[in-house]
């Protein structure tokens, strides 16, 4: 039996957005350490309202299971690399259709401020209870995979541990990020290894991901 996973595309709302005013979600000057450096993190990205929605729904109706590594047939559960546990989003409840709007506003922004062709976003909540961690690791492979950009929205603070660890292409250490509810991450999918630190204090986010055309090179990605 196929799981469905909601996704959003570029095609998506067309009608509901044609006439429509400014559709940003942040102001652009935020997204300028992006442009420049290839990452950003945005404070403030979720409204209080959605992300207590999203809080609520993860840790109270969320059928969360282990997560895995790779993709299609290469998918396996290898706890030595990753203990977080995470569900797909499927679009049935309100909370992840207000969040997958959302994304879909700050798609359309990039890709009228930056050119970057972005065609639709997938996510999935996750959680990481104590001594769970993601070790370091990349989203996507150089012409290997469509996903572009790398979103983690972190729906609680997170006192004790779990920081994520941005990595330079020399593998040298570029941030920390603490775990910090309503904030956004953004970073360039194949271009920053990075991973999450191991946790002491319960962590709930929703990891998700920008994608270009499923097409490429005449071969189809998986979305996962």
């Amino acid at each position: 039996m196929t799981e469905r996973v909601a996704t959003i595309s570029s095609n998506d709302n067309a009608n509901s957005n044609s006439g429509a005013g400014d559709d940003s979600c942040c102001n652009n000057a935020m997204l300028e350490q992006f442009y420049l450096h290839g990452w950003a993190v945005l404070p403030a990205f979720l409204p209080n309202r959605l992300n207590q929605q999203l809080l609520d729904e993860v840790k109270n109706y969320a059928t969360l299971t282990s997560a895995g590594i790779g993709r299609a047939h290469a998918y396996t559960v290898n706890h030595q690399i990753r203990r977080d546990k995470t569900q797909w989003f499927d679009g049935q409840s309100q909370a992840q259709q207000e969040y997958l709007q959302l994304m879909h506003k700050l798609q359309l922004q990039l890709n009228r401020q930056f050119f970057l062709g972005l065609f639709d976003f997938e996510c999935h909540f996750a959680r990481y209870q104590q001594d769970d961690f993601y070790q370091k690791h990349v989203d996507a492979f150089k012409g290997r995979s469509n996903r572009l950009l790398t979103t983690v929205s972190y729906l609680n603070d997170v006192n004790n541990g779990g920081e994520l660890v941005l990595y330079n292409p020399d593998d040298s250490e570029l941030c920390r990020i603490k775990p910090l509810a309503g904030s956004l991450v953004l970073f360039e999918s194949e271009r920053f290894a990075h991973e999450v630190l191991t946790v002491f204090d319960e962590r709930y986010s929703i990891a998700g991901w920008f994608r270009h055309n499923n097409s490429n090179n005449g071969l189809i990605d998986p979305s996962r």
